[in-house]
């Protein structure tokens, strides 16, 4: 049946070969706003200048060209996307045209769909927020009228009166098409909400597809995926990029690695120029010594040894020695002893047995404890969000289940005080997709920062002066990448000084004024990039020096400098400026005795959850890898010798392979 359909819309798409290019652009500049003479000096800088791009409409499956954009700035891949599907000025306007669609009568808002996981991570359906109004809703056992099923989303009934529904506008023949190419058939009755992240990614292609539109761009579809699904999700894409129908276009990190069914890559560097453009034969091997060919090549470096581990390096990127030691573990932050989350007759956590210290035991037995550094691994719909969600305590079956929090239960036992959702709060320090989706978006940088210290984000934050320097540490500390801008930071100055003498000078002003920070009082969450917001919310979670930190996929989509250095202040805060050369250097603040935030403190806990190799910090040393979902199988659990970059069979060890 897909067969038929597929060579019948073949047959139909026959009619309209064409010499004509869907996109041509030609020498064009770019801008988010038409630009003034009258605008500030760097209010309105171009965002893509001199870009040249032509996609051919026709070619047989053998010779077409499939075009993939790679870059290590998410807002060049994002914006680069966002300029094929019309957006943004163009200077000159008719340096970008669409002369195919002209041909065929279709205009490019509907015959180009963008896709975002990137910039829009895939958290709303229609409008609506796939993970319900709130961010426990999703663990709820009562089904609303309005959590809408996945049919729902790719029919477009997601209407609020969601009782009355038109079937007669359904195309049935593209929704069994879809639903069978992207795997969604048994999961079409499935709430929108319980989709796991590879799942809801498959359903916003499928949804995309029924719109039938002559170009699908994909924005970071391999972001965030676990290794199994990710292949699963390549070969679904290679398939659509085969048929040409529609043409696909992706977006690459460097670390994603290209996959072999892409032919053709522009290249675009940290900076958003665009450094390279043709086949991937001919790139792969460029070998010139020109700042354009390096630039070039650097991008590659990441992608050339994706999930490899350099034998050479001796200190990981966030200044870890190969062979560093954990620290003791003190008491327990979490204790989970023997856990079973259920829905119905659909076990989601802990179906299992598992091998205790004297005898087999049913559901999920494991602890936290201070010092320690874990990383939660495992396939999409394998139960870590769940997991997770009751050590945050966001899930209601956290007060029934054999857990506690601190030495304490969520309900009070005689002699034994429960521990309330506040205190909860107030000991750990969060950052997810989730509470990215939710955040108040109004809020300042600063204020959002602040806000580690508040009951809820939009709550009156109680700083004392303490604290104060520390959000002062992080602002300055990101500068850069928070507000970019020609002009040296503060830090930047501070750590340029000649000597010792002069930085106590500079450091000593600074005390005495924030005058350096009044972005970060101006700037509001909404107005940065999808980067910089993640950036924002990670600096949230750890700058208060909370009990427990939590990182579920919280660096996932930044940008790789930024990841890199951010997993650096992580562990060492202010004390490291880089690592370079197997030798991590000393800030200029550690050497005259001005360090503010420390990183990581030995009586923390952490822990982590990350499907990509890069993401995860060097001091992680402990780990549990949950098994597929329904497999019935115990997690498996062990310990890394040192950092995770280092260790060559660690990765393919962490996932059984």
């Amino acid at each position: 049946m897909w067969r038929r359909a597929w060579l019948k819309r073949r047959s139909l798409h026959a009619r309209h070969l064409s010499s004509k290019p869907i996109f041509h652009i030609d020498k064009a500049t770019f801008y988010r706003r038409y630009p003034s003479l009258s605008d500030a000096p760097g209010s309105n800088p171009p965002l893509l200048e001199d870009l040249s791009f032509t996609l051919p409409s026709s070619g047989s499956s053998n010779n077409a060209q499939r075009w993939s954009v790679i870059s290590p700035s998410s807002v060049a891949r994002t914006t680069f996307l966002q300029i094929l599907a019309g957006q943004h000025i163009c200077i000159p306007a008719h340096a970008r045209s669409y002369p195919y669609l002209s041909e065929i009568g279709k205009s490019p808002q509907h015959a180009v769909r963008y896709v975002g996981f990137d910039a829009d991570r895939g958290s709303s359906v229609g409008g609506t927020h796939v993970r319900g109004a709130y961010l426990s809703a999703r663990y709820e056992s009562r089904r609303e009228e309005t959590d809408f099923t996945v049919l729902d989303y790719l029919t477009g009934h997601t209407e609020l009166n969601a009782l009355e529904r038109d079937d007669s506008d359904v195309d049935r023949t593209m929704l069994d098409e879809v639903t069978i190419q992207l795997n969604l058939r048994q999961l079409l009755a499935m709430p929108v909400a319980n989709l796991s992240n590879g799942q809801t990614r498959r359903a916003r292609i499928a949804k995309a597809l029924m719109a039938r539109p002559e170009v699908l761009l994909l924005d970071g579809p391999f972001m965030g995926l676990d290794p199994n699904t990710l292949r699963t999700l390549s070969e679904v894409l290679r398939e659509l990029a085969e048929r040409q129908q529609p043409r696909l276009l992706v977006s690459l990190r460097p670390e994603d690695g290209v996959p072999a069914w892409v032919s053709h890559l522009v290249t675009i560097d940290e900076d958003s120029r665009v450094v390279g453009r043709g086949s991937n034969d001919a790139l792969f091997s460029i070998t010139g010594t020109d700042e354009q060919s390096t630039r070039t090549s650097r991008i590659f470096t990441p992608a050339k040894h994706t999930h490899g581990a350099n034998s050479h390096l001796q200190v990981s990127r966030d200044g870890f020695k190969r062979d560093s030691s954990p620290l003791p573990p003190g008491e327990a932050v979490v204790d989970m002893r023997g856990v079973k989350v259920a829905y119905g007759d659909k076990t989601v956590l802990g179906g299992w047995t598992q091998s205790t210290a004297d005898e087999e035991r049913p559901g999920l037995w494991w602890s936290l404890h201070r010092g320690q550094r874990c990383g939660i691994f495992g396939p999409n719909g394998s139960g870590k969000t769940t997991m997770l969600s009751l050590i945050t305590s966001d899930h209601p079956q956290t007060y029934s289940l054999p857990i506690k929090l601190f030495g304490r239960s969520r309900l009070p036992k005689q002699g034994e005080p429960g521990i309330s959702v506040f205190d909860i709060q107030r000991r750990m320090g969060h950052s997810s997709p989730e509470v990215h989706a939710f955040f108040p978006k109004q809020l300042t940088v600063k204020r959002a920062l602040e806000s580690a210290w508040a009951d809820a984000p939009l709550s009156k934050p109680t700083l004392d002066a303490a604290a104060k320097q520390k959000v002062v540490a992080c602002l300055r500390w990101f500068a850069r990448e928070l507000n970019p801008s020609t002009e040296p930071t503060a830090l930047e100055s501070l750590e340029g000084a000649t000597d010792e003498v002069a930085a106590r000078a500079i450091d000593k002003h600074l005390k005495t004024t924030d005058a350096d920070l009044a972005w970060a009082e101006d700037i509001r969450f909404r107005e940065l990039s999808f980067s910089s917001q993640r950036l924002v919310l990670f600096l949230r979670a750890i700058v208060a020096s909370p009990d427990l930190v939590i990182l579920d996929e919280a660096l996932s989509g930044v940008d790789e400098a930024v990841r890199d250095k951010a997993l650096l202040f992580l562990s060492h805060g202010q004390k490291i400026s880089k690592v370079v050369n197997n030798v991590a250097s000393p800030s200029m603040l550690s050497r005259i005795g001005a360090v503010t935030f420390e990183g990581l403190l030995p009586e923390q806990a952490l822990l982590v959850i990350s499907h990509a190799k890069e993401d995860v910090p060097g001091c992680i040393r402990e780990w549990i890898c949950l098994p597929e979902p329904g497999e019935g199988k115990a997690p498996r659990t062990g310990r890394l010798p040192g950092p995770l970059e280092l260790n060559a069979g660690a990765w393919d060890e962490i996932w059984g392979r």
